[in-house]
């Protein structure tokens, strides 16, 4: 029986402010370059503070990791949904309708009263992304926002990493996972970030349980994960957590395995502006492409296209007649 929808995805509710910053700007701050940072509300007001003497280039969207997954398989062309947490705010209505004009369904339930989450991206002039988030009302995630008859209505559930930063949203994350295995949903998990597998790795293995079908990562996260010193090492190590899994490496592509092969793909040359939204980007085309249909090859080089564009422009997507070329491109 054919499922309302290809994607479910459960993550952070942002509402990403992007800014253009130099490393002057970072040191002085005491900023942590390439990494997400959680930081509360004073400490993020006063760095947006700090950038209205610095920056003048500044890009606002609805956010988060598996947002910005869920948005892109959307606009490639799958049905989606996405459960988050906003607040009965600005930015909490600026958030769901800048979602739902991409085409994903956004859960009904009530929103909470206090303020909507928000990540700070700043981006310097070799292209790196830094991230200060501070997660507010998202904090006040539990299952109620977890629609189980639309989840089980899916073909997929696609969880971010950033969920287990705190116990009550890994039981959270742990709960829908159990969800979606009990109800032959296909299960899949981004790692989403170093900072994230060296400190929470006990409640990432929570969530994955007996495993999951697909899972992302990065060289650097998939190391950390596995405690190896290779991407190779790492791979080995991975096929106990996971059926398959994609590798991403950057400008050297990916490494893919789909329960039977290992397949490296090689990266597509860019001009890299901003690396924000990269592996965001890659999650939601591979996804897109398994479920029309395709290998996990092909699907790796439609990936590795798509986030050769995202890098190479300002902001964590592609513009909107992008999507179209790129399945022109691939002949879809």
């Amino acid at each position: 029986m054919m499922k309302k929808y290809q994607i479910y995805g459960i993550g952070a509710a942002l509402v990403d402010t992007e800014v253009v910053v130099t490393d002057t700007f970072l040191s002085t701050n005491k900023i942590d370059k390439s990494l997400m940072t959680l930081v509360d509300e004073e400490r993020q007001s006063h760095l947006l503070d700090a950038l209205k003497y610095h920056s003048n280039h500044v890009k606002r969207s609805c956010g988060g990791s598996a947002c910005n997954s869920i948005v892109a398989a959307s606009c490639f062309g799958l049905n989606t949904f996405y459960s988050a947490k906003v607040a009965d705010d600005e930015d909490g209505r600026f958030f769901v309708e800048d979602l739902q004009s991409t085409g994903v369904d956004f859960h009904n339930a009530e929103a909470s009263s206090g303020v909507t989450g928000k990540c700070l991206v700043m981006v310097t002039d070799d292209a790196e992304r830094t991230m200060n988030t501070f997660l507010g009302a998202n904090l006040d995630l539990t299952s109620n926002e977890v629609d189980e008859s639309t989840l089980i209505n899916s073909d997929w559930l696609y969880l971010e990493g950033y969920l287990v930063t705190d116990d009550a949203r890994t039981a959270v994350a742990a709960k829908a996972m159990e969800c979606a295995k009990a109800n032959q949903v296909k299960t899949s998990l981004s790692l989403s970030d170093p900072f994230v597998v060296q400190v929470f790795e006990e409640n990432l293995r929570k969530v994955i349980g007996d495993g999951v079908d697909l899972l992302f990562c990065n060289s650097d996260e998939a190391r950390s994960f596995t405690n190896t010193h290779s991407t190779e090492a790492a791979a080995e190590q991975l096929k106990k957590s996971a059926k398959t899994f994609v590798i991403t490496r950057g400008a050297g592509g990916s490494l893919s395995y789909d329960g039977t092969d290992l397949v490296q793909t090689s990266g597509i040359t860019a001009n890299a502006v901003d690396t924000n939204g990269a592996g965001d980007m890659f999650a939601g085309a591979f996804l897109y492409a398994i479920n029309s249909g395709h290998n996990y090859a092909w699907a790796a080089k439609f990936a590795n296209a798509a986030s050769a564009r995202v890098v190479s422009q300002f902001g964590p997507r592609i513009d909107a007649v992008e999507y179209g070329q790129l399945k022109q491109q691939f002949n879809i």
